[in-house]
């Protein structure tokens, strides 16, 4: 087994949840190793209970590292940390240089579909966590067949699972196209993906989750993935990481400020463990520390301020948030159908694509069946308008849903549903600098 530099991933979290506090963090990658140094000593220091990010750039993420290590040398400009062209020991190092090992986690996330050699170059760095999986970085990110993710994913798990023990993986599988994406299937890709990782090796694993159009719809999600993580994976070490909202951020700092208050307040009222925030700057400019530290601070904030509500105060059924809601209907049946191909779960999400079984909407991977289709409802929920071949009850008009032609103007209002209803919220509010009372603005305007 290998000795790490860092504290050990999975149980940071879980010591964190003991005490029950939010572990808060950024998405943070620079490709020099004093900016992520920097980076990372800020992300330690700041007034919350954090764990640190080392995001790979793009030819890492696809394997160039020629590419990467020539960029380096020439001055040119990463959108990431290059991990391979770096060596174990100028990362380790970096690491070291950092002066918290004892007491602070970090993970590697790179988007590789093909993941082998990050994993090999993160653990010869005495790191041991990433994330992903074999259908989540591979149906958005790449090309790459399938079946090939799925092989390439199974070696890495198992190397993880050899060289550290205890080394955390989590699932992206309920991140993926997640702004267009209803919570049923997003739930059951990111569980079985989990269940993925357990069959090859690991014992220490979490579970994804995007925050969406609906506070309601999100609160029944996050109850649907803790209930389904209990029944499936409860041998394990596991928990839950939500999001803030992936899709178009909105535009007024007012506005950005309120989602993700908004998505810290989802966090503590689900009694989800870890929250990936995104900045107020995400509409204009690629964040800088300071923004990610000024949003590390907030979400820990909010979250904090939000940790005696329940679904109850808010106007929610506590039953739904414990997992009894058709979100885990959903997701439960699509997870039965998957699991009842194979008993190799790989082999199971192969069979599932090629049937239809698992169609992500709006995903033009040439293995996924693309007969599926979805839309934002009047009440802001997220809702399917066709389902293909996906083991769900059939659509009709009489539920208020069912197939339909999607504009191109449709669609993109879609797309903007969320950055225009905190916008326009923003309009309507106090000043940023003024105190308010964490009721999510998207449960005060279903």
């Amino acid at each position: 087994m290998r000795r790490r530099a860092t504290a050990p991933f999975g149980a940071a979290v879980a010591a964190a949840a003991a005490v029950g506090r939010l572990v808060v963090q950024p998405r943070m990658g620079f490709p020099d190793v004093p900016g992520m140094q920097a980076g990372l000593q800020a992300v330690h220091a700041a007034d919350a209970t954090t764990v640190g990010t080392i995001t790979l750039d793009s030819y890492t993420r696809v394997g160039d590292h020629a590419s990467a290590r020539k960029a380096l040398d020439d001055g040119s400009d990463l959108n990431g940390f290059p991990i391979v062209a770096h060596g174990a020991g100028t990362t380790r190092r970096m690491i070291g240089a950092v002066g918290a090992s004892a007491d602070f986690a970090i993970q590697v996330r790179h988007g590789s579909p093909l993941p082998l050699g990050i994993v090999q170059a993160l653990l010869d760095a005495g790191l041991d966590a990433t994330e992903g999986g074999p259908v989540s970085y591979c149906l958005p990110y790449s090309r790459t067949p399938l079946a090939r993710a799925v092989d390439a994913w199974a070696d890495s798990c198992e190397l993880l699972a050899d060289q550290v023990e205890g080394a955390h993986l989590e699932s992206f599988g309920g991140c993926m196209l997640g702004q267009l994406c209803p919570p049923g299937l997003l739930v059951a890709l990111s569980l079985l993906e989990g269940i993925f990782f357990r069959q090859h090796g690991l014992r220490s694993v979490s579970l994804s989750y995007a925050q969406g159009t609906s506070f309601g719809q999100d609160v029944d999600a996050i109850g649907a993935l803790r209930r389904l993580a209990g029944e499936f994976l409860g041998d394990l070490q596991w928990h839950v990481v939500l999001y803030t909202y992936m899709g178009v951020f909105p535009r007024t700092p007012a506005g950005a400020l309120s989602l993700l208050r908004d998505s810290a307040v989802l966090a503590a009222v689900t009694g989800t463990e870890r929250m990936i925030v995104k900045t107020p700057a995400e509409a204009h400019r690629i964040p800088t520390v300071a923004d990610n530290i000024q949003a590390l601070e907030e979400a820990a904030r909010s979250a904090e301020a939000a940790a005696g509500l329940s679904p109850g105060l808010l106007g929610l059924d506590a039953g739904t948030a414990r997992g009894d809601n058709p979100v885990y209907a959903e997701a439960r049946a699509l997870v039965d159908a998957v699991l009842h191909l194979d008993a190799d779960v790989g082999k199971a999400l192969l069979q599932a694509f090629a049937k239809g079984y698992l169609d992500v909407p709006y995903c033009l991977h040439a293995d996924n069946a693309q007969r599926s289709r979805s839309g934002i409802a009047p009440d802001g929920t997220l809702q399917w308008l066709s389902v293909g071949s996906m083991p769900l009850p059939p659509l009709n008009a009489a539920s208020g849903t069912g197939a339909q032609r999607l504009r191109a103007d449709d669609f993109l209002d879609m797309l903007s549903y969320v950055q225009r209803r905190y916008d326009d919220a923003a309009l309507e509010e106090l000043p940023t600098d003024t105190p308010r009372t964490p009721l999510p603005t998207s449960l005060a305007k279903d």
